[in-house]
């Protein structure tokens, strides 16, 4: 027999001279890669609200970040109260004068006061002080946490036994909160008066009239709700920007996208929130009169 008799069998070899194996393909890897995708967006929910639960629970715990709290309290509301004012003035004024064209058309014009009233301070007047909290004092917070994670700033703290929840996000949340129920009485007020001199002025109505729709078609409820509205906006403007602030991917420029994500993620939350109170309220609460 020859030599090539006994020659055990080779193997496939690369270019290298090495056994060639099975590399994954593309297809393959996305094909793995596909459940951790569909999952990421509810790791982060769940992230979200690990940290609620977390801010809640530090709220009552000792120390309490005194000066922070009023030098974020102080920030927030110096960013937002003339924003606030500002537009508070065109929304009661677009209010008024659709409810009153409105209710001009059906022969109940008399109705026009109590109507955009209501519609000023139980729906418009928490969304624009929210809107205005996270698009200004949330997005600073954001860009603030986001900063000091990139610098390592947060992990030294936690290294020396420092909690940052409890020392940087806990006093954050509570400003907006505490900004968002004092800036939701301003903007009722100011929405108010600039819904009654454009009916009253541009349309032609009765002061009197105006006042006596008020009185009689709204209740102390309908304030209630609207500070209740606005004390839990707030938290959820706070909650999404210290979240997306204290979690930023890739540096100095993932800090820029974390607050473009915390104002997103706000304002979809708003309107879903805003949608389930109102729901709740409307459910629980009867109209004045019923």
């Amino acid at each position: 027999m020859t030599a090539a008799a006994h020659r055990p069998p080779t193997q496939d070899t690369d270019t290298r001279g090495t056994p060639a194996q099975n590399t994954p393909t593309r297809n393959d890897t996305s094909t793995r890669n596909a459940p951790t995708r569909l999952l990421a967006p509810l790791r982060e929910t769940g992230r979200l609200f690990a940290l609620a639960v977390t801010v809640a629970r530090d709220m009552f715990r000792r120390p309490f970040q005194f000066r922070e709290f009023v030098e974020q309290f102080w920030f927030v509301a110096s960013v937002t109260i003339l924003p606030a004012a500002l537009v508070s003035i065109p929304f009661g004024a677009v209010i008024a004068l659709q409810v009153g064209s409105l209710t001009q058309q059906l022969g109940a014009q008399s109705f026009t006061g109590g109507a955009s009233v209501l519609a000023v301070i139980q729906q418009a007047s928490p969304l624009i002080v929210a809107l205005l909290i996270s698009g200004a004092g949330g997005s600073a917070i954001c860009a603030d946490l986001g900063s000091r994670k990139i610098r390592e700033e947060l992990d030294a703290m936690e290294v020396m036994g420092v909690s940052p929840v409890q020392r940087l996000v806990v006093p954050r949340v509570l400003a907006t909160m505490l900004v968002a129920v004092l800036l939701n009485g301003m903007v009722s007020v100011v929405g108010t008066l600039g819904g009654y001199f454009f009916n009253v002025i541009m349309q032609d109505g009765t002061p009197g009239a105006y006042l006596a729709s008020f009185s009689a078609l709204a209740q102390l409820p309908d304030l209630w709700i609207s500070e209740i509205k606005a004390l839990i906006f707030g938290f959820l403007a706070g909650i999404v920007a210290a979240h997306r602030g204290l979690n930023p991917r890739g540096g100095p420029k993932g800090v820029g996208d974390a607050v473009n994500q915390s104002v997103v993620i706000t304002f979809l939350l708003l309107f879903f929130v805003n949608m389930v109170l109102t729901a709740i309220y409307l459910q629980i609460v009867p109209a004045k009169g019923a």
